[in-house]
């Protein structure tokens, strides 16, 4: 039994890295695009990619509680 909370446990974390790994790229994405936009007009990507970001953000911090 602890052998398996012990391999459950090295995958969640191995699944908040890369999960945070991909979580910075889209963030560092999401500025660029911002940066490079009209302030008065946002792309559609740019708000895909915002939410994107809200969905996986949501994710690690359930699995941060450990819900998954």
């Amino acid at each position: 039994m602890q052998k398996e909370m012990a391999k459950k446990a090295t995958g969640t974390a191995a699944s908040l890295k890369t999960d945070t790994d991909k979580l910075f790229k889209l963030a560092t994405e999401l500025k660029d695009q911002v940066d490079k936009s009209n302030q008065n007009i946002l792309s559609l990507d740019v708000i895909k990619k915002a939410e994107e970001i809200e969905k996986l953000a949501h994710s690690v911090k359930e699995k941060m509680r450990g819900e998954n």
